[in-house]
């Protein structure tokens, strides 16, 4: 399967790991090509492109809700909903957006145009979503340089307490304008370097939970064992501590 062929999103799902690396390969080849003559953002989104495959991949927009922080991450999601054609007016007179926008596709959740406000525009379609008594999925991508902003935060926050199905992907790839700097962005060198985190804590999960249970006591004596080794291995964990469950770090470019 090549760029070409790609006649819908629907394809993707039908596609091996070895052919979405192939696809990976040509989109690359697509952007530069096309970029460098309208010009736009190239590297941060040379550096999601399996990340999108991947997303679409298991998602089903524009059912499911997408939303890029900032922005200017989302052309390989455009390519994958059927913008492709349009690349040559990209951040031209009505043209191409070089950001969401969803008067241009039903496929763009959120028109985003400033950092920081994906997790709190994601809750807000969450929450809705959950009174109408829908099913959907809601996924916010958010750069590392977005979760210096503070909106950011008051996401995470009323997330935490908000018991509703929300997935936070974050994409750390260790710049925003320039480097990143800042407390913020130690913890996140700080996860990055944490590798063996999630071996260490499915090992001492499975061994607390082979122990004879007796009583609510022990119980919870044994959940809080769990917390007191995830905290001693892994300092700061400080999206678990805001309530939401830490899967990472993910090699991004690796499509399986």
């Amino acid at each position: 399967m090549n760029l070409e062929n790609l006649r819908s999103k629907r394809n993707l799902k039908r596609l091996s790991p070895e052919q979405l690396n192939t696809l990976a390969a040509d989109i690359r080849n697509f952007l530069i090509q096309s970029i460098s003559n309208t010009g736009g953002h190239l590297a941060s989104n040379l550096g999601v492109v399996e990340l999108s495959l991947a997303l679409h991949t298991v998602f089903n927009t524009p059912q499911d809700k997408i939303i890029w922080d900032v922005g200017h991450q989302s052309y390989v999601h455009k390519i994958l909903t059927g913008r492709m054609q349009r690349f040559d007016s990209l951040r031209q007179l009505d043209g191409l957006s070089g950001f969401p926008k969803s008067s241009e596709s039903p496929h763009d959740a959120f028109d985003t145009g400033h950092s920081s406000t994906a997790i709190s525009a994601a809750l807000g379609l969450a929450a809705a979503r959950d009174l109408q008594n829908e099913r959907h999925k809601v996924i916010a991508v958010v750069g590392d340089g977005s979760m210096t902003g503070g909106l950011a935060f008051e996401g995470l926050n009323n997330a935490g307490r908000a018991n509703t199905d929300l997935l936070v992907v974050l994409n750390d790839n260790q710049m925003s304008i320039s480097q990143n700097v800042g407390a913020i962005s130690r913890h996140l060198n700080q996860l990055r370097t944490t590798s063996g985190y999630l071996d260490v804590k499915k090992d001492v999960r499975n061994a607390l939970d082979n122990l004879p249970v007796v009583g609510e006591i022990l119980t919870k004596g044994i959940e809080s064992a769990k917390n007191i080794v995830k905290y001693a291995v892994f300092p700061g964990a400080l999206f678990e501590t805001l309530g939401f469950r830490y899967c990472g770090p993910i090699d991004g470019h690796d499509i399986p």
